[in-house]
């Protein structure tokens, strides 16, 4: 057990970080500060209190990231009630299901969702709320809570005379092995599975992060991931929030474009992304340059190729705000000739490893000592793995965990919890890979989508993406098996098609032309027979990987 208490962490920081802020709306230039926080969430308390909300009960949260998004979560598991975030991208029918599974009572909504949801297909809730304003909504016939609601200015003058200080806080006495947060992998009838993670999860990351020495008190981070997915919501606010650290909120979709800009405005001390963006960043900022005939030749000189690999390593550095100690990457495999070439030019980045059933972190090491190809040591005195191998070393097996940060299970589930775990307590990532001998992790892919050559080899259709993507005129790819064979389904690059003056129609030729240069980087038992051109970019999961399931029968 994790000795500092989850809850705890949090009524300390609020009081000892008062005066300092602690979330920014960057689209509407809206601050609060720790005490700002710590004034809504004692507001919000009451509200919970007058409506005897009790230990356990679940209270649903379900919009576009914000501060207040932050403030009710914060509210909710200080409370000692359990927070069920629901990522704004599923469906009406999703959210329905989530909020009737997890037997919420309360729910807090944009206003924009809440006219998608329909009222009686969520009749168990006892009231709904606004996160634009915490208006109440909605109530249940017989509840009283919008006429509450009106009086709750006089009711905050009761509960605190004096008006509420830092002295005032005081949150609930729990325990870190009582479950405070259901995060729904998905929201589909069937598929849904509410990971339940307790304080002693959620405190292991937390204090894991904090030795780390990545983010301090009163320094500035960006989040521009959802906070409903574990990875942002732990390190992107949980964390930075336990330090005294000050979290600007996008708000925004993160295009390149606009996450420059907001990096070159507010100068992040840590930055946590997702593969897919410093993808992007690359293929727009660095490839360019580096397919200049000058530069490739200048590549090429001895001593001169240093200085070159510098100047670009500071002109990206700066372009992300030039103050930041590290990129942490996370939430999916990222591009190797990227993660090479950003090692190449000793840019400060590492790429960690983690999944929603333990809160999410399993493994990282900071950027000096990261090693490509690897996604970080096991979590000292946190966690442990193992590979189901006879030589994780060398031969791939799925990778197990246990640990401080496993789940307790899935809700109302056993039959899932028990599919999850080994007869021995060990948790099954799902993913496959060796580790080596400083218990770094090796991802090789999913044993989901890993597919099994005529021979039995392993093929891993990530690897070959990876390669893929790299191919002229690729914006995206996924690999699938069609008839016995190998077929890639690419979306192309039409803005560098258009740039370049060639036709649309040109592109049969030069996928053809792609196909024959990535058979001769593959094994013969991983040759793709064909590449077919999609129409339209790839389904994304809120992490940005590609929901490939989608795709396997096209």
């Amino acid at each position: 057990m994790i000795q500092e208490n989850f809850i705890k962490l949090y009524e300390e920081s609020f009081k000892e970080n008062w005066d300092l802020p602690a979330l920014t709306d960057y689209s509407k230039n809206k601050t609060f500060t720790y005490g700002d926080m710590a004034k809504d969430i004692a507001r919000m308390h009451i509200i919970f209190q007058e409506c005897q909300i009790r230990r356990g009960d679940k209270i649903a949260l379900v919009g576009k990231d914000s501060s207040r998004w932050c403030i009710v979560y914060m509210a909710a598991v200080t409370y000692g009630a359990i927070i069920v975030p629901i990522l704004q991208d599923f469906s009406a029918n999703d959210i329905h299901h989530i909020i009737n599974h997890s037997e919420s009572i309360f729910l807090f909504v944009s206003d924009r969702i809440w006219d998608s949801l329909e009222e009686d297909k969520i009749d168990n809730l006892r009231a709904v709320f606004s996160l634009s304003d915490y208006r109440c909504l909605h109530q249940r016939d017989g509840e009283q809570i919008q006429k509450l609601m009106l009086a709750l200015d006089d009711k905050m003058r009761l509960y605190y005379p004096q008006g509420f200080t830092r002295e005032n806080i005081k949150y609930a006495e729990l325990e870190n092995d009582k479950v405070v947060l259901l995060n729904y992998t998905s929201g589909t009838t069937g598929f849904s599975k509410g990971v339940m993670l307790t304080g002693n999860n959620l405190a292991g990351n937390v204090t894991y992060a904090k030795t780390l020495d990545v983010i301090f008190r009163s320094e500035r981070m960006i989040c521009f991931l959802p906070l409903a997915h574990a990875y942002s919501c732990a390190f992107n606010f949980l964390v930075p929030l336990a330090v005294g650290a000050h979290v600007y909120i996008l708000g925004k979709v993160p295009s390149p474009k606009i996450l420059l800009k907001a990096f070159d405005e507010i100068k992040p001390n840590l930055i946590i992304t997702v593969p897919l963006i410093l993808e992007k960043i690359y293929k727009k900022m660095i490839l360019p340059q580096l397919n200049k005939r000058t530069l490739k030749l200048a590549l090429n000189i001895p001593l001169l190729d240093t200085r070159i690999y510098a100047q670009i390593r500071k002109s990206l550095i700066d372009a992300m705000g030039g103050r930041f100690r590290e990129v942490i990457v996370g939430g999916a495999a990222m591009n190797q000739e990227v993660t090479d070439f950003l090692y190449k030019i000793k840019f400060p980045f590492t790429i960690g490893y983690g999944m929603t059933e333990c809160g999410p972190l399993i493994s990282y090491d900071n950027n000096k000592e990261f090693i490509p190809g690897s996604c970080g040591q096991v979590l000292k005195g946190i966690m442990q793995v193992r590979i189901d191998s006879d030589d994780p070393y060398n031969k791939v097996g799925e990778i197990q965990v246990k640990g401080e940060n496993v789940m307790s299970g899935y809700y109302k589930n056993d039959e899932a919890t028990n599919n999850v775990f080994t007869k021995d307590g060990w948790l099954k990532t799902g993913d496959l890979g060796t580790i080596d001998e400083g218990n770094r992790i090796y991802i090789r892919g999913r044993s989901k989508t890993m597919i099994l050559g005529a021979s039995g080899q392993n093929i891993y259709p990530e690897e070959i993406e990876s390669k893929l993507n790299n191919l002229p005129f690729v914006m995206e790819s996924v690999v699938v098996e069609k008839n016995g064979k190998l077929v890639g389904l690419v979306y192309p690059d039409y803005e560098a098609v258009d740039q370049t003056g060639l036709s649309h129609d040109d592109l049969g030729v030069i996928m053809n032309r792609n196909k024959e240069e990535l058979n001769k980087l593959l094994a013969p038992y991983e040759s793709v027979s064909s590449i077919q051109l999609y129409p339209n970019e790839f389904e994304k999961t809120p992490k940005k990987s590609i929901k490939r399931y989608l795709y396997s029968n096209y």
